[in-house]
């Protein structure tokens, strides 16, 4: 595969496509993220980042077309695409009765990690994402800022060189959100790369210096931050493109007193 600007890209999606029935949720998609960038995937709920993102990672076949990380095809290579990456699903499953430093060991081991690197490293996430005092507390009674950061470390553990984030952030509490970004941005400037999936624009805003947006299983626009939204807000940009209808409730005057 040619490298972009001199470096193979994070990730690259060409032709996706998948259907469910008679629905198509992402129609021939094709996506390039640079290698180093912070790339935000934005669009409504409906819009298919989730299974965009659910086929880029193989969690999902698609019905065409391919995904590739830093190069490697991901359903030609799994095992070599996998070590390259590290993936937060949306509604991530977790075994509910460990406490997450065992979960973090089980991970490793199942990655076939070095023991003593897996001690090390498993330290090294629960004090950062300020687990260490839930050093006794199972999962189960894991509140959701603490899943969303102990998702964040078993997809950190392996040390990959590209995350995938569906919805990181999506109620999650101001200080573990805080934990989250500062971690995320260091990750970036470390020389990762990051594809973080949302529909909350302003965050998208705040994090990303790349964006593509999504509507009905297209990508409407892709580029810079600043260039795809052109002066204007990415909220404003969105609705433009994807030629959303937004105006006042009518019919409701019952709710007027």
């Amino acid at each position: 595969m040619a490298p972009v600007n001199g470096q193979v890209p994070a990730l690259r999606l060409v032709g996706l496509h998948k259907a469910f029935g008679a629905a198509v949720a992402v129609d021939h998609l094709d996506l390039t993220v640079p290698a180093g960038s912070f790339f935000g995937l934005v669009g409504p709920n409906g819009a298919g980042k989730t299974t965009a993102l659910s086929m880029a990672v193989g969690l999902l076949r698609p019905d065409a077309g391919r995904s590739e990380v830093l190069g490697v095809d991901v359903w030609a290579d799994p095992t070599r695409a996998r070590q390259l990456m590290g993936v937060l699903p949306d509604g991530l499953a977790m075994p509910e009765r460990l406490t997450g430093r065992e979960l973090l060991t089980l991970i490793g081991q199942l990655r076939g990690m070095d023991p003593e690197v897996i001690v090390r490293r498993t330290q090294d996430l629960l004090d950062v994402m300020g687990l260490t005092g839930a050093e006794r507390t199972l999962i189960v009674d894991y509140s959701t800022g603490m899943r969303k950061k102990i998702g964040l470390a078993t997809a950190l553990l392996h040390a990959p060189r590209l995350l995938v984030l569906d919805e990181p952030f999506e109620a999650v509490d101001p200080v573990s959100a805080a934990t989250l970004r500062a971690i995320l941005v260091r990750f970036v400037a470390d020389g990762g790369s990051v594809v973080l999936s949302s529909h909350v624009m302003p965050l998208v805003e705040e994090l990303c210096d790349t964006v593509a947006m999504m509507a009905l299983g297209k990508v409407v626009a892709a580029g810079p931050l600043d260039e795809v939204r052109a002066g204007h807000s990415l909220e404003e940009t969105f609705i433009r493109l994807a030629g959303a209808q937004v105006g006042a409730a009518q019919g409701l005057s019952w709710l007027t007193s």
